[in-house]
């Protein structure tokens, strides 16, 4: 029998990257702040399992803004903070088809009016980045800015600064069950009960489910998503992060090695495991026809690894309060793009819970944009 009720502020569900940057913000003004989590150990989920790119290169102002301020955070880790987040500076480059370069420029106008720094350089000029074939490219953009970071070290990094301020995190800690009573949310879990006011459904891949316990819609499908890693073949310096916007194949030099994937968009949705081995052989030749080298250095099976996006519907995150559900607060759906997003999003749902207005206005990203309106339906109990 459960006998265990521990009394919050807020109970955040969820302590990947975006769970953890949220209760750090929270605990940091004063709230008591429960950070649950279902696996054994935090970063578990598709936070331990990225890519973890940062970039400003999207088309969209708010998305625009929230990776540049996470960008800017990322940045100044080491000076805020005192710990680092493994921040890279090796950039983004998009490789551009003529067909395709109007739409793209004009993002990049969006993302130098909020100041951040985006190249527009010829085919030619971006060989100095990485080599690649320039047949049917128009243009390339570069983000001197973007890069990558440590998502487990970063994730750690907001985790203990939170328990620095009060919070607390707790392991094993399904919710099994979610239900409003009064003025309280009750979340029920393995090794007890707990009740805050307010829950911040941080839960990434499996947010849709969380929402589903406390008979909630919250429109957010996992799909899985495998990278693949060479033995060897990264430049000196590092390549970049490069999108070859005519197949949508992208590589990144990591250490001394090269990851690599195109996303399969036949890839069912649902919490699959594994490594898909027969998607390589579609994603190789496409790769080492823009990059022949490529072709150079073999796969590594042990280097390769997999986890999931949170899709939703139109590909941008889920953020703000729920509708007509008093307390409810969603962070989550970001589509693969949460690690980049993090920080940002941490400041936006604190001020949001607290009543303030945000830094970013993220009005576009409420749940409401799909029609639900706080639709409710029979509750999910495990």
């Amino acid at each position: 029998m459960i006998s265990r009720i521990i009394g919050s502020d807020v109970i955040v569900i969820g302590a990947g990257i975006i769970g953890s940057a949220c209760a750090f913000r929270l605990a940091e003004r004063g709230l008591k702040v429960s950070l649950l989590e279902r696996a054994q150990a935090a970063g578990e989920g598709s936070s331990g399992r990225s890519g973890a790119g940062v970039r400003v290169q999207f088309s969209e102002e708010v998305n625009v803004r929230l990776s540049w301020e996470s960008i800017q955070e990322f940045q100044q880790f080491g000076e805020r903070f005192g710990r680092s987040c493994g921040y890279v500076r090796n950039g983004y480059l998009f490789l551009v088809p003529e067909e395709q370069w109007q739409a793209h420029t004009q993002g990049v106008e969006v993302q130098r009016s909020v100041g951040a720094p985006v190249e527009v350089v010829t085919p030619e000029d971006a060989q100095r980045y990485v080599p690649f074939q320039t047949d049917g490219i128009y243009r390339c953009t570069y983000g001197p800015a973007d890069g990558y970071i440590d998502p487990l070290l970063t994730l750690h990094a907001y985790r203990e600064m939170m328990e620095e301020h009060g919070g607390s995190l707790y392991l094993n800690a399904d919710a099994l069950r979610v239900e409003r009573s009064g003025e309280q949310w009750q979340v029920q879990t393995p090794g007890g009960i707990f009740t805050a006011p307010f829950i911040v459904n941080t839960s990434g891949a499996w947010s849709g489910e969380v929402g589903r316990r406390a008979g909630l819609e919250v429109p957010i499908t996992p799909v899985k998503r495998c990278v693949y890693r060479t033995v060897g073949g990264n430049g000196q310096p590092s390549y970049p992060l490069t999108v070859d916007q005519t197949s949508n194949f992208w590589l990144r030099g990591h250490d001394s090695n090269v990851i690599f994937t195109i996303s399969n968009p036949d890839q069912p949705p649902g919490l699959d495991d594994g490594m898909d081995w027969a998607w390589l052989s579609r994603v190789r030749p496409v790769g080492e026809r823009r990059f022949p080298w490529l072709s150079a250095y073999p796969t590594n099976p042990d280097g390769s690894f997999w986890g999931y996006y949170e899709m939703t519907p139109d590909g941008s995150p889920v953020l703000g309060a729920m509708p007509g559900v008093p307390g409810w607060f969603n962070a989550c759906g970001f589509s693969g793009h949460g690690v980049q997003q993090c920080a940002a999003t941490g400041r936006v749902i604190t001020a949001l819970l607290l009543g303030e207005a945000p830094p970013i206005d993220v009005s576009s990203l409420n749940v409401e944009r799909f029609g639900l309106q706080g639709r409710t339906y029979e509750r999910h109990i495990v």
